[in-house]
């Protein structure tokens, strides 16, 4: 098992393997909503680039969601926060959704073999299931924008933490090496380490700290989103 970790959407270019299973990485929010809808009762999710689709769908008697630098957009009933996905109007349905990065990161890896949805939300789940299935992993962290951040960072350093101690696999990607090592100084305490983080600060700002919170809170949603097609299924 050879693990690798993207830091950006923009990147992916240089890290696509016809064979290797990919693992979409939006913590705050856009993942850790997507974990959140399916394990109240979602039936499937369609990821979509733009608003403009998300709407489209929405016009086609869907459900659907949008949200852009962290607010939702004007005539969406759900955006990327996780608590609304808390309730049982969700249940059965099929929901639109369009984010500012996590989406992106959907949609620039939609060639992969496999694409899984990751967050600390369902991290053991996750890591149970790369490992049973003994492939290549790349970890494709949605970043801000198509830069890095630190959030998706640190749960790509979770996840790299371990497959590298369950399978005994040698790291020799870099950017794994160093996203495990952050992990390994944060992992204590998460919500504090990121207290100076762009993204946080930026939540922060929209009063809602308590996403953050929940985000970083691993284990809470044992369930794993997968593509299959045009649409997000529980596996």
């Amino acid at each position: 098992m050879n693990i690798e970790v993207c830091y950006t959407p923009q990147a992916y270019h240089l890290f696509h393997k016809d064979d290797a299973i990919v693992v979409v990485i939006d913590v705050l929010r856009a993942t850790s909503a997507i974990v959140t809808a399916f394990f109240n009762g979602v039936s499937k999710m369609v990821p979509v680039s733009t608003v403009e689709e998300a709407r489209e769908y929405q016009l086609n008697g869907f459900m659907a969601a949008a949200e852009r630098n962290g607010e939702v957009i004007e005539g969406f009933e759900l955006s990327n926060s996780p608590f609304g996905y808390m309730n049982n109007k969700v249940k059965g349905k099929t929901i639109a959704i369009s984010t500012t990065n996590g989406t992106q990161a959907i949609e620039v890896s939609k060639k992969a073999s496999k694409i899984l949805i990751g967050s600390f939300l369902n991290l053991d789940v996750l890591c149970e299931y790369l490992i049973a299935q003994n492939k290549d992993v790349i970890l494709l962290c949605a970043g801000w924008k198509n830069k890095f951040n630190l959030e998706d960072t640190l749960f790509a350093g979770a996840v790299v933490e371990k497959l590298s101690n369950e399978v005994g696999t040698d790291i020799t990607c870099d950017s794994a090496i160093a996203s495990k090592h952050l992990y390994s100084i944060a992992k204590q305490d998460l919500y504090s380490f990121l207290a100076n983080s762009s993204h946080r600060n930026r939540l922060a700002k929209l009063d809602l700290e308590r996403d953050v919170k929940y985000c970083l809170t691993p284990n809470q949603c044992p369930v794993l989103p997968m593509m299959e097609g045009k649409y997000l299924i529980k596996l």
